[in-house]
């Protein structure tokens, strides 16, 4: 068993070797340690993924709008989440955002957690019918499920929602 700053270097420098700048490099790195530190499987999606990304040719986003499909291919999950979080203000703004195709998509999950804690709002996503809250408070909660008598919050009370669903789909919610 790694340690949590271990697999962060590994990820970052086979990130690095697969080649993706340095920058986006660290990026890789903190969101593998993420997904292991929530128990979900961040390595071996990432090997996965770098052992496809130079055969699928994914492609990149550069500017997100309100509608997201790619052209040919699915999208990098990297580069999106990249996107994601440089632009989230932008993002925050429209009245529904949807990616559709999203490659690894496990991969993106910690992008929206960190774009969460840049607006200091909550994220629904939806993928596959599984619900999933992200979001970043004074007390460190990260996960909210259910109704409001058992602790959980209605949907319509949040204030950024996004999204996900068959296929690939991500969407925000006012």
């Amino acid at each position: 068993m790694k340690s949590l700053s271990e697999i962060e270097t590994t990820s970052k420098r086979a990130a690095r070797a697969a080649g993706f700048s340095w920058g986006i490099s660290e990026e890789v790195g903190k969101c593998t340690r993420l997904l292991e530190l929530f128990g979900l499987p961040g390595i071996v999606n990432l090997n996965s993924y770098l052992k496809e990304k130079n055969i699928n040719n994914f492609e990149n986003l550069k500017l997100i709008r309100s509608e997201n499909k790619p052209k040919n291919n699915t999208f990098c999950p990297i580069y999106l989440g990249v996107s994601l979080i440089d632009q989230i203000r932008t993002v925050e703004s429209f009245k529904s955002c949807s990616f559709i195709n999203i490659a690894y998509p496990i991969l993106f999950i910690p992008f929206l957690s960190r774009a969460s804690e840049v607006i200091g709002k909550k994220i629904l996503f939806i993928f596959d019918d599984n619900q999933f809250l992200l979001f970043c408070d004074e007390r460190g909660l990260k996960t909210l499920k259910g109704h409001r008598s058992v602790g959980g919050f209605r949907a319509s009370l949040y204030l950024s929602l996004i999204h996900i669903s068959e296929p690939t789909r991500l969407r925000r919610i006012s």
